[in-house]
């Protein structure tokens, strides 16, 4: 990897409204991305969503509490924190949105520009929703984007493939990999990841939904010789 990367974990908060797959085992992962990236002085950037405790800034139709406010992610909440394993230091940088883009109404663009930062290491949640968000506003704004198959999750294992072939099919240039690819990349030794040569590679039928999930790990899973 060259030295213009940033880790950007999204959303990785105490909000618990959701059961999402595999959990546990992404924020070991996420760990694991965090302690190379101090390790070897990779700027760290998390997102964090939040909405305002009055709701007057939530978006036509986001579920409401009895008292009118945010049904989740409410501001001045213990629940809008990052999780305590992956809690931020003094100097790294947290952005906070009101929407499901880390970009969207944010100085996040700004940010990384400012670090000299061109190539965005990603993880969080949801797959589905605000990483895939944050990946395509990232491809449309210019950035080279690494995308951390397991240390992404969602509510169903369904939603989380089918973001994953979304975004291999149309964010062109996307790197997919696993985090144990990912580390030996951060750490400068021979890695394995999965860019897709030519749009729509992973296009499936309802019926080949399953299918098209093995031939996505047989790119991420394959061995090296």
């Amino acid at each position: 990897m060259n030295n213009n990367n940033a880790l950007l974990i999204i959303d990785m908060q105490q909000e618990d409204g959701f059961v999402l797959e595999n959990f546990e085992s992404v924020v070991s992962n996420t760990a694991d991305l965090l302690d190379t990236s101090r390790r070897q002085r990779i700027p760290v950037i998390y997102s964090r969503h939040i909405n305002q405790a009055d709701g007057s800034d939530m978006p036509r139709g986001e579920p409401r509490a009895g008292d009118g406010g945010p049904a989740g992610y409410r501001a001045g909440t213990p629940s809008v924190d990052i999780i305590e394993r992956l809690a931020p230091r003094a100097d790294e940088q947290v952005v906070d949105k009101g929407r499901y883009s880390a970009f969207h109404r944010t100085d996040l663009d700004a940010r990384l520009k400012a670090l000299g930062v061109d190539t965005l290491i990603v993880s969080g949640v949801l797959t589905d929703v605000c990483v895939l968000s944050s990946v395509f506003d990232a491809f449309a704004l210019g950035y080279q984007v690494r995308l951390v198959s397991d240390a992404c999750t969602t509510t169903t294992l369904a939603g989380h493939y089918a973001a994953l072939l979304i975004m291999a099919n149309w964010v062109y240039a996307l790197e997919i990999l696993t985090c144990a690819q990912c580390l030996r990349a951060m750490d400068q030794h021979d890695y394995l990841s999965l860019i897709a040569e030519h749009p729509d590679q992973f296009a499936h039928q309802p019926h080949e939904f399953a299918s098209a999930i093995a031939r996505l790990h047989t790119h991420l899973d394959r061995t090296q010789e």
